[in-house]
């Protein structure tokens, strides 16, 4: 006489069946599925030291010149905690090192400079497809300040109209974050710095959250120098020609532009 199975043991082996053929291949399904970890792929595996959501864009900073914790803080809006634990790993990993001890400044060491053209790709990639192929809401860029938007002139460059081009321009800004910067044009190429052109070819003079819509886009500069929001000096060449403005044109009035309080 056969034995008895009970429902219990029917159960049990059931489920061990089911466990023994989620771990055998299926027939015709080919090799198993590898660990990601296990898998040579360059970009993965990059990714795997680089990904942290804070790396690139604290390397990018120090690659301008070196920071304090502080400075760093203001640039980027980092969280104190966040901020220090993300140095100490960066540190770790061998791509930010540190000057004159504990209060001293961060600095980007050759390997994270060797960086610097991937954050330029990253950057471009973002200015070329943020405003229409993500559709994201660059309304919301409140707090940029002048200084950001400064450094961030190289990555909007117009490369085919700046070919052949030689120009320097100087902006001089007032109001919070206000400064002077020096926006040279050498062929294709843009450099930014925080300093008086010594032989500007243009001068721009205006209030900074002024320039922050300008150059944003949320202002066209024609109807702010009309209204003498902006001044331009010096030859015809405007910069707004030469850079990318992201920021969606609109014909609906009364909108404000993240400058705050500017109306266009």
């Amino acid at each position: 006489m056969a034995k008895r199975i009970s429902p219990r043991e029917s159960d049990t082996k059931r489920r061990r069946a089911h466990a023994a053929a989620r771990r055998s291949p299926r027939r015709g399904a080919g090799t198993p599925i590898p660990r990601p970890a296990a898998i040579f792929d360059p970009v993965a595996r990059a990714l795997d030291w680089l990904g942290d959501k804070w790396t690139l864009v604290l390397v990018r900073h120090l690659l301008l010149a070196p920071c304090g914790f502080q400075e760093l803080r203001r640039r980027t809006g980092i969280a104190p905690r966040v901020l220090s634990a993300r140095l100490r790993q960066l540190q770790e990993d061998g791509l930010v090192a540190r000057e004159d001890g504990e209060r001293g400044v961060y600095f980007a060491t050759p390997s994270a400079h060797d960086l610097a053209g991937v954050i330029s790709a990253l950057a471009r990639w973002y200015v070329h497809h943020a405003a229409i192929d993500l559709e994201l809401d660059l309304e919301r860029f409140s707090e940029t300040s002048a200084q950001s938007i400064m450094e961030a002139l190289p990555f909007l460059l117009r490369e085919d109209r700046a070919r052949g081009v030689k120009l320097v321009f100087e902006v001089r800004l007032t109001g919070a974050g206000g400064g002077v910067w020096t926006v040279a044009i050498d062929d294709g190429t843009c450099r930014v710095t925080p300093d008086f052109a010594p032989r500007a070819d243009v001068q721009y003079t205006a209030d900074a959250r002024i320039w922050c819509a300008v150059a944003l886009g949320f202002l066209d500069p024609r109807d702010a120098r009309k209204r003498e929001l902006l001044s331009k000096h010096g030859g015809r060449d405007a910069l707004d020609h030469f850079f990318h403005q992201i920021a969606r044109p609109t014909e609906r009035p009364g909108r404000v532009s993240p400058a705050e309080g500017v109306p266009r």
